[in-house]
C-alpha cells in the first residue's frame, strides 16, 4: 500500500512538472510572438470590428426630393422622381437638384449611379466642397465625351491635367465615386478611377515644411449647385442611389445649401 501511494504521488508530481513547462504561471497558453502574418493591422480590426467601417448614409429616399432642392437656373427643365430615380429633364441650359442637408467638407466619399437618358453633354456633374472651396466632377462634357475636374489653378475640366475621354452609352448606368481627402480628390467611373489629383503637397523648404495648394474651384455655372449639387446640361439625365460617408471618426467640418427662396422650392 505505501508503495502504491508512493508511486501515485511520484506520477502526479511528474505531471505537474510536464503542465508548467508547457503553461506560463497564470494558466493560459502564451501567444505566438508578432509576424507580418498574424499582427494586427488596420483591415483586420475593421474586420473584427464591423463598427469601425465607415458607414453610408443615404441623401435621397428613392420617392420623393426630400432634402433636395431644383435650383433656378434659368431654362432649366423639370426634375421630378420616376422608377426610383431622380430625373432632371433637358432644359435649354442647366437642370439639377442641390442637397440642403449638412455635408462634410473634407474626408468624405460620395457615390451614386448616374445615366445619360437623352442629349449628348453632362447628364450627372456634380459640384461638391474641398475644405473651403468647391469643384465639379464634370461627366459627359464638351458635347458628351469630357470626363475631369473643373476647376483647378482656373482651367475647367477640358483643360487640365485631369481630363479624360470616355464614351456613354444612352440609358446605361454608371456608379460615380468621389472621394476628397486633406489632400487628394480622387474620382472613379465604376471601377475605373478617373481622377487623381494631389491639390496639397508639402515641401521642405531652408530646412521647414511648407504648404503647397492648387487653386480649386468652380465655373459660375455651378454656383447654384453648392454646396452638394448634380446637375445636366442640354441633356435629360437621371441618378439614384445617392450615398455618403466620412472617413475620419469625430467631428467634421461640415457646410449647408443656402435656404431655398421660394422660387427654388418645388
Amino acid at each position: 500500500m505505501t508503495r502504491q501511494l508512493h508511486n501515485i504521488t511520484l506520477g502526479a508530481a511528474v505531471w505537474m512538472a510536464i503542465q508548467l513547462t508547457v503553461l506560463p504561471l497564470g494558466g493560459a497558453e502564451t501567444p505566438p510572438p508578432a509576424t507580418e502574418t498574424n499582427k494586427p493591422t488596420a483591415d483586420n480590426a475593421a474586420a473584427d470590428n464591423p463598427a469601425a467601417e465607415p458607414q453610408w448614409e443615404s441623401l435621397f429616399d428613392g420617392k420623393t426630393l426630400k432634402g433636395w432642392k431644383t435650383p433656378q437656373f434659368g431654362g432649366e427643365g423639370k426634375v421630378e422622381v420616376k422608377d426610383g430615380a431622380i430625373v432632371m429633364h433637358r432644359g435649354d441650359t442647366m437642370t439639377g437638384i442641390t442637397y440642403t442637408g449638412p455635408v462634410p467638407t473634407v474626408n468624405y466619399e460620395l457615390t451614386f449611379e448616374g445615366k445619360r437618358v437623352e442629349g449628348v453633354d453632362f447628364f450627372c456633374t456634380t459640384t461638391f466642397p474641398v475644405g473651403k472651396s468647391h469643384c465639379s466632377f464634370v461627366v459627359g462634357g464638351w458635347g458628351g465625351p469630357v470626363v475631369g475636374l473643373s476647376s483647378v489653378d482656373h482651367y475647367d475640366a477640358a483643360d487640365n491635367e485631369t481630363t479624360r475621354i470616355k464614351d456613354f452609352k444612352l440609358n446605361q448606368w454608371y456608379r460615380i465615386r468621389i472621394r476628397v481627402t486633406e489632400e487628394k480628390i480622387e474620382c472613379w467611373i465604376d471601377d475605373e478611377k478617373m481622377v487623381d489629383l494631389a491639390y496639397v503637397r508639402w515641401e521642405i523648404e531652408d530646412g521647414k515644411k511648407v504648404k503647397h495648394e492648387r487653386k480649386i474651384s468652380i465655373r459660375y455655372e455651378c454656383d447654384l449647385c453648392r454646396p452638394l449639387g448634380i446637375a445636366t446640361w442640354c441633356t435629360t439625365g437621371a441618378v439614384r442611389d445617392i450615398r455618403i460617408r466620412r472617413l475620419t471618426q469625430g467631428p467634421t467640418p461640415v457646410t449647408t445649401a443656402e435656404p431655398a427662396s421660394s422660387s427654388d422650392k418645388k
